[in-house]
């Protein structure tokens, strides 16, 4: 339902960023720099920095501290009850699973949905190397699961229904440029994808604690990704980055329109001038998106909606400086 594209003759619109020159995903990444140098001060262990282990100073107890904190030695020597403080790793290990099936080829806005993708993927990776910390990505397109993942060896990643393809986590911004390079020159392939799949490549092989960052518009079945996500919030902490449109929340009225599911390739005419039918798309795109909001909040998962229509990066700044504030507080979530 959700997944439907009108197949009307749309505005014309800039070219997917793959099919940009060099110069435009330069001047993304200038934006990016720009934007969050401006509005968040301050290095970041990552886009969710934790407490971090590393033994800091101590100081005096205070009610709500962590008792499982208490620095007994100083609390002996001075007779007051005193804390050890931690101090958060500084080289932190962030991986992206990046969606890039055929439903995120698509957007009646401002973007559309890959554009949006590989922004988000570009202020991530300039929020985690400013830092000095390394960064990888899996990148998965449509097409099935069928095709074995095949590992980045340099230059543009191998494209072809149901490639998964792995990019080694690298510190350095140069590093860190080709990641982005990468995901803004993967084709995507028509055919369903499995998010699940994709999720699952960041369990296996294990690695060591750190970020991990699923972009997508989750449109694939909860039961498919819900299950990986939980399994990766064992160790890592993870944000989900949910895509959307405003064309899959609700219908506009304007007669027969006719829309293709792109990745089946199904085609149908919907009569847009019934309001009956206008209301059940809403009520079932609320329900889908609760859906999600649920599957990730069940998974432990910060969660961040970015819409082909607003300022994604306005939002992605707003809910950074959150994360760091709740963070400030004591909170986790």
């Amino acid at each position: 339902m959700a997944r439907a594209t009108p197949v009307t003759s749309p505005t014309p619109r800039p070219a997917p960023l793959a099919d940009r020159s060099e110069a435009v995903l330069s001047r993304l990444q200038l934006l990016v720099t720009r934007k969050l140098d401006g509005l968040l001060q301050g290095d970041y262990a990552g886009l969710l920095p934790g407490p971090g282990s590393e033994a800091g100073e101590s100081r005096e107890y205070r009610p709500g501290d962590d008792v499982r904190r208490m620095d007994w030695p100083v609390t002996a020597r001075t007779t007051t009850p005193h804390v050890r403080r931690t101090v958060a790793d500084r080289e932190l290990e962030t991986w992206l699973a990046v969606d890039l099936s055929a439903s995120l080829d698509f957007g009646t806005g401002q973007w559309l949905k890959r554009e949006v993708v590989v922004a988000a993927t570009a202020a991530i990776t300039h929020l985690t190397v400013r830092g000095g910390n390394r960064i990888g990505a899996v990148i998965g397109t449509g097409g099935g699961a069928s095709a074995p993942a095949r590992r980045w060896r340099g230059g543009p990643p191998p494209v072809g229904p149901g490639v998964l393809t792995r990019l080694p986590a690298r510190s350095g911004r140069k590093e860190a440029q080709g990641l982005l390079r990468a995901v803004a020159g993967t084709t995507i392939q028509p055919g369903r994808g499995d998010l699940g799949a994709l999720i699952e490549m960041l369990n296996r092989p294990p690695r060591r604690r750190g970020v991990a960052v699923v972009i997508s518009d989750f449109l694939a079945p909860a039961e498919q990704w819900a299950r990986p996500m939980r399994k990766l919030r064992v160790r890592h902490d993870v944000l989900a980055i949910e895509v959307i449109d405003p064309r899959e929340l609700e219908l506009p009225d304007v007669g027969v329109l006719p829309v293709v599911d792109p990745e089946s390739g199904e085609l149908h005419e919907v009569q847009t001038a019934d309001p009956r039918l206008r209301q059940r798309y809403a009520e079932a795109a609320a329900a889908q998106r609760a859906t999600i909001a649920a599957a990730l909040r069940g998974a432990g998962a910060a969660h961040l909606r970015l819409r082909t229509d607003r300022d994604w990066l306005l939002d992605m700044v707003r809910f950074v400086a959150a994360q760091r504030h709740a963070r400030t507080r004591g909170t986790t979530r």
